[in-house]
């Protein structure tokens, strides 16, 4: 393709169809960027559990919360200072 082509593409302007829906989407349903303030729950994440995803042969062997953080605390045990 052509690279006059790709940016034709790019530059080309919202259908009115499009248009029109936006302009009768309800109010709420409009967000607002400048009135956006900082999550204020922010800081009670700062002690939650890390959730970590686990592959499906590691589940097999550790199948609880305890037992992967106690295998976790071996090798960090086992581990050389820093």
């Amino acid at each position: 393709m052509p690279a006059g082509h790709i940016k034709q593409k790019i530059m080309k302007k919202t259908p009115a169809k499009t248009r029109k829906k936006v302009a009768e989407m309800a109010k709420e349903y409009r967000f607002d960027y400048s009135k956006a303030k900082p999550n204020r729950f922010a800081s009670r994440m700062k002690n939650s559990p890390l959730v970590a995803v686990i592959d499906p042969d590691v589940a097999k062997v550790f199948t609880t919360t305890e037992e992967v953080n106690n295998a976790l605390r071996a090798l960090i045990s086992a581990m050389p200072t820093k």
